[in-house]
């Protein structure tokens, strides 16, 4: 074996924390395999503006407690450094959440923290609220969102008041990360960081009054048939009593998938999204004659949903779909603030803005870019995040989403429509926006940049025999916007195509918007062009 990993290995077994992972890799050591101790050791496990996220594991590429204890060590010294002194700690229920919690806690409090922990595995949201409510510098959230099972993760806000400025707390953006990532790496021991066990296990007050300020979405409800699933994640309990406080009727649960479970069994990935993760919500919704569809990812920072569509039956409602009726509703009711979305979510949103003479502006892809904008009334991504109360959650918030949609549904059914007839009346003003995500999982990110560098130098002409009219390179943006991986390409026609890096998954993702005059002939132009695009990014 190599000397110089030999070396290293030792190195960390001697100062992992945690006895169970020191023993698999002691392991891993005597066994001599090089090659899978290599991939434990490819690297620290990187920090970015999405935290950590990776596979649960022993060595520095994974998710555990040695890691989790490091990245906690450089963001107190961060911390230190500027100022800060408090922070608060939420969690999911995955596995090894709450020991990356306590791991924290200890290597905060020894830091000198004001160290304050949610009472149980709770929404992303509550922790995002938490950090507002409670005036913190930090907010951290051990979660892995909608990743597969065997996967962790660590998400990282800061707070309203941590630089000086009064703006709602919000997920870290450049430089931030890498100043924390620099005070990471410069964590040479973990065993000899001080520990603590002075924090403080919040009460209810925290998980009461998001529930209260959410409530306050839906002053008018009805009752209403709406069949939900948390994807054996952590948002019944919350978004429960979120109902029960505005006055709908009690949610009608999709129990395989109502209680947390860190296996995920009922479906092969826990998003909902993917196809066949709401078979189960949609068969329920069949047999109780259902108005809606309500599903979070584990996390709930996340919402989709489905409709009874006229036409084509039971149908999930496609991201983009869901930011329209969001931005649509908000510009009729309460046209104030700005609105928002990212470059790859569809195009309706800034004419809906343009129409109601409301401000718009268009960010990078993530959700922490649109928390910085001032203002804002409304923000989504097509990956089904929606802040439609930035004021209470300055993030994607899956929960405050479905209860505004349970009341925009019981507007509508006031008035004898549904919302395939709002939809309607979008697209009879603006058009037929089609969209589609077309992803492409490759072995590393190398394999993405290898694609689009390609592009860069012998761009296509045409795809599937539409002209390429032009070509703009993300990575040097002319439009204002912060340089980013990727390329956006103009087919003739008005067709609009991006193609970048997934910023959680080894993926390659391709977005394609259409403009049409009906659904059919959107559908069409799709289908005719998802192939080619396929065999390009290939």
């Amino acid at each position: 074996m190599n000397a110089s990993l030999r070396a290293e290995i030792e190195l960390w077994i001697a100062d992992d924390p945690d006895p169970v992972t020191a023993t698999q890799l002691q392991e891993m050591l005597d066994s001599g395999d090089e090659g899978v101790l290599a991939q434990h050791f490819n690297g620290f496990l990187q920090f970015g503006t999405a935290g950590l996220r990776g596979p649960i594991g022993p060595g520095p590429s994974c998710m555990n407690r040695a890691v989790v204890g490091r990245t906690a060590a450089g963001l107190a010294a961060y911390m230190k450094k500027r100022g800060m002194s408090k922070v608060v700690i939420g969690r999911d229920a995955r596995y090894g959440s709450e020991d990356y919690t306590l791991e924290t806690a200890e290597i905060m409090s020894g830091a000198g923290m004001d160290v304050q922990i949610l009472p149980r595995p709770l929404p992303t949201p509550v922790l995002a609220y938490a950090t507002q409510f409670l005036r913190c510098d930090i907010g951290i959230m051990v979660t892995a969102s909608h990743n597969p099972p065997q996967d962790n993760g660590y998400k990282v806000y800061i707070g309203p008041a941590a630089d000086g400025i009064d703006y709602y707390a919000s997920q870290i953006i450049s430089p931030t990360d890498e100043f924390i990532a620099t005070e990471i790496a410069s964590i040479t021991s973990l065993k000899k960081q001080p520990r603590g066990s002075a924090w403080t296990i919040l009460g209810e007050e925290v998980i009461s009054g998001y529930i209260s300020e959410t409530a306050k979405l839906a002053p008018h409800p009805r009752d209403l048939k709406i069949v939900y699933t948390a994807m054996h994640g952590v948002g019944t309990e919350t978004i429960q009593r979120v109902f029960n406080h505005a006055g709908f009727a009690t949610l009608i649960l999709v129990d395989e998938q109502c209680t947390p479970d860190p296996d995920f069994p009922t479906v092969s990935f826990p998003n909902p999204e993917e196809p066949g993760a709401i078979d189960l919500a949609l068969k329920k919704a069949r047999d109780f004659g259902a108005d809606l569809v309500i599903a979070n990812d584990p996390d709930a920072d996340r919402c989709a949903a489905a409709i009874n569509d006229p036409v084509v039956g039971w149908r999930m409602l496609r991201g983009d779909e869901l930011g329209i009726i969001f931005g649509e509703w908000i510009a009729r009711t309460q046209p104030q603030g700005v609105f928002g979305n990212s470059i790859v979510s569809s195009s309706a949103l800034r004419k809906i803005s343009a129409h109601y003479g409301i401000p718009f502006q268009e960010v990078l892809t993530g959700f922490k870019w649109l928390a910085k904008i001032r203002n804002l009334a409304f923000g989504y991504e097509e990956a089904i995040g929606y802040a439609v109360d930035a004021k209470t959650v300055n993030d994607k918030d899956g929960i405050s989403a479905a209860l505004f949609l349970a009341q925009i549904t019981s507007d509508l059914k006031d008035d004898g429509l549904t919302l395939s007839d709002l939809l309607n009346q979008v697209w009879d003003r603006h058009g037929f926006h089609g969209t589609e995500q077309i992803s492409i999982r490759v072995s590393d990110i190398s394999a993405i940049s290898a694609v689009l560098n390609s592009l860069r130098k012998t761009p296509p002409s045409h795809i599937a025999g539409r002209k390429v009219e032009s070509i703009d390179d993300l990575a040097t943006p002319t439009d204002g916007l912060p340089p980013t991986e990727g390329l956006r390409l103009w087919l003739s026609g008005g067709i609009r195509v991006i193609i970048r890096p997934s910023g959680t998954e080894a993926k390659m993702k391709c977005y394609i918007e259409v403009i049409t005059k009906t659904s059919d002939e959107s559908q069409k132009l799709l289908d005719e062009i998802r192939i080619p695009l396929k065999e390009l990014l290939s």
